[in-house]
């Protein structure tokens, strides 16, 4: 609901900005004609000592030294690219062939994506903490007729159930021990060598040539936060409109000033998140091979703090729950001692106010600059001492951590989307970022709010229009693979996707998250709840480590609290508490209670009454994706978690006699 205002200067030159690279109409011919541009500069960095790769055992590209980081050139890149296509093409790979990918964020993962683009397929992906059943599910709904696999270990995942699927070849990343005799199982490095030998450059120029921007890319699988993962039909056109719907925001316009972080072939980008998932693919994969930029993959999400010190990125992208994760770090390091914890705390109120303050006066200057060599510079030399930005989405970034991060000198741009749009929506623009926004909708992303899906009175506080997010653009997607009836659900009758998030509009359109549609609480009172800002709040709060809300149906807001158990031992070590050695003992202690109970009533002081939470219960068990409660997007997956902890769930709201029962039937 756009309204009447004066247009900034930023988004005119947003509009008005072109260049050569815009407008392809495949992937592939994106890629060719940003390696043509960039052939001699860096494309990736690889870490040695991690995988068996089979394209370093056949020697066609150099191997890593354990620990360090080798890397290929636009040119090497797209040589390989090119070869393995025709390789593929070799196996029976043909035009609108649906293939699978099964593997972590790694080189190869982006040297089979782009190749098998290249040949002509659409790439279904899987993500690597797949059960076979999930693994099945994923492969046979599609029809793909082949799978690119990245060790042997994956492999047997699929081998327990590929009397169900129709596959024609599975390709190991990793150069295979005990299955090289099977004649339908092949490394990468045979595939490079079958196209080596079938290699045409006229015949490959043919396959990019046959292609248009309205055939089908990528099939990528829904989360699955509720219910069976949908596939999303992602088109050429989609991924090509969003590239450059985010090179309008982010790329070197003529309008940037010299402070205002960029992309350009200098940047370098830190790659961890999977690639399997539609943020990562776009933002940190077609978008920075299709400008020129260095992708560095690090070798696993632990490894972060190694791997910034090793890749000195300038951009990245990442999820929520890694940025808080990042801050626990780092709030670890500085709590060594009290008097560091003290200097750490003041640090972040200082960071915190400098964010809030449009013009610091000469006391605040004066603090920050103080606060800028005890504690800031520090923080920035832990990810790498280079750092222009990074971005954050895939879902709901805490406001207050956004302000600490800003105040600190280590720039967030947060943004916004879903798989359906391939996926940004809207992002913050760096000339004005607002945190706790998801910034303002791209170029040629057009947005609207249908308010009749929320009630009256239901968001007291919101200045603007609050409702269902609608969202219309090239970058939006057609509907699911074979599901007529739930892509007819999914958009308007007059072709508006509906998100199924709830949002507010401010005056000047940047767009605030409220809460998915599906998870708003409706208490037995009437009065409706979202859980995802209550949430938030405890994002920078050293006591909770994660934090559910419940109260759906019940008569009060509840939740589900998984401590921050490094945290308690120094506490108890401090104050000469002697605790019991297992968590959920732990969990059971009313010392231990007192004590997240004081956390839980700092964030309830900022809450309406009808949000505080009123009761809860201590979990010791955290929630990741390896244990199927969290997406691999580290999303919670709600009902899991309400399933898993409904024991507990029941306890907050029992009665005495009941939480007797309910204790001595555990």
């Amino acid at each position: 609901m756009a309204r009447e205002q004066a247009e900034p200067a930023w988004s005119q030159a947003e509009r008005a900005y072109e260049d050569e690279l815009m407008g392809t109409r495949t992937i592939p011919e994106l890629f060719e004609r940003s390696a043509e541009r960039h052939v001699d500069l860096e494309a990736q960095r690889y870490k040695g000592g991690i995988y068996r790769r089979s394209l370093v055992a056949d020697d066609v590209v150099p191997a890593a030294e354990s620990g360090e980081f080798a890397s290929l050139t636009y040119g090497e890149m797209r040589d390989v690219v090119r070869t393995l296509a025709a390789g593929f093409r070799e196996l029976g790979v043909a035009a609108d062939d649906r293939v699978g990918i099964f593997a972590n964020t790694r080189m190869e993962w982006a040297h089979s994506d782009l190749a098998l683009l290249s040949a002509g397929a659409v790439v279904t992906t899987v993500y690597t903490e797949s059960s076979p059943q999930q693994v099945k599910y994923l492969l046979d709904d599609p029809g793909a007729t082949g799978l690119v696999v990245e060790n042997e270990e994956l492999l047997e995942r699929v081998l327990e159930v590929e009397e169900d699927l129709d596959l024609d070849f599975c390709v190991l990343l990793d150069e295979p021990e005990t299955h090289r005799h099977r004649e339908d199982i092949h490394s990468l490095g045979d595939v490079y060598e079958l196209g080596e030998d079938a290699f045409d450059l006229e015949t490959y120029q043919g396959w990019l040539d046959e292609r248009d921007a309205d055939d089908l890319a990528s099939l990528i699988y829904t989360s699955g936060t509720t219910g069976k993962p949908k596939g999303v039909r992602l088109t050429h056109r989609n991924f090509r409109a969003n590239v450059d719907q985010v090179v309008r925001r982010i790329g070197p316009r003529p309008d940037k000033t010299s402070d205002l972080p960029i992309l350009t072939p200098d940047s370098v980008s830190i790659s961890f998140l999977p690639l399997a998932h539609v943020f990562e693919r776009l933002v940190g994969h077609f978008l920075m091979f299709g400008r020129g930029a260095t992708v560095a993959y690090a070798e696993h999400p632990d490894t972060l703090a190694e791997d910034f010190q090793l890749i000195r990125p300038t951009t990245g992208a990442s999820v929520p729950r890694v940025y808080e994760r990042l801050y626990d770090t780092i709030r670890e390091q500085a709590s060594a001692s009290p008097v560091k914890e003290r200097i750490f705390n003041w640090a972040v109120d200082v960071a915190r106010e400098w964010t809030e303050t449009d013009e610091p006066g000469p006391l605040l200057r004066a603090r920050h600059a103080v606060a800028d060599r005890l504690v800031y510079s520090s923080v920035r030399d832990g990810v790498g001492g280079n750092l222009d930005y990074m971005v954050s989405g895939g879902g709901s970034l805490s406001e207050d951590l956004a302000k600490v991060f800003i105040g600190m000198g280590v720039t967030v741009i947060e943004g916004y989307g879903l798989t359906e749009t391939a996926p940004v929506v809207c992002v913050n623009p760096p000339e004005d970022i607002r945190p706790g926004t998801m910034g303002v909708p791209l170029v040629g992303v057009e947005v609207d709010v249908d308010e009749s899906v929320v009630s009256e009175g239901q968001f007291p506080m919101a200045a603007g229009p609050v409702g269902e997010l609608l969202v219309r653009g090239e970058n939006v997607a057609d509907g699911y693979w074979e599901k007529p009836g739930e892509t007819a659900a999914s958009f308007t009758d007059d072709g508006w996707f509906r998100t199924g998030d709830i949002v507010e509009q401010t005056y000047d359109d940047y767009l605030i998250f409220r809460e998915r549609l599906k998870q708003i609480m409706v208490l037995s009172t009437g009065k409706n709840v979202a859980p995802a800002p209550i949430e938030d709040k405890f994002a920078t709060n050293d006591r909770i480590e994660q934090v559910m809300i419940v109260g759906d149906g019940r008569k009060f807001v509840g939740g589900l609290i998984v401590p921050n158990f490094e945290k308690l031992a120094q506490w108890a070590e401090r104050n000469d508490v002697s605790l019991p050695a297992d968590d959920d003992a732990k969990c059971e202690d009313p010392r231990v209670r007192e004590w997240v109970q004081d956390a839980v009533d700092d964030v309830n002081d900022d809450l309406e009454n009808v949000e505080t939470i009123k009761e809860f219960a201590l979990v010791s068990r955290e929630w990741t994706a390896e244990n199927d409660l969290l997406t691999p997007s580290m999303k919670k997956k709600r009902r899991n978690i309400t399933d898993e902890f409904e024991r507990k769930v029941e306890w907050i709201y029992a009665d005495e006699d009941e939480r007797a029962e309910l204790e001595a039937a555990a």
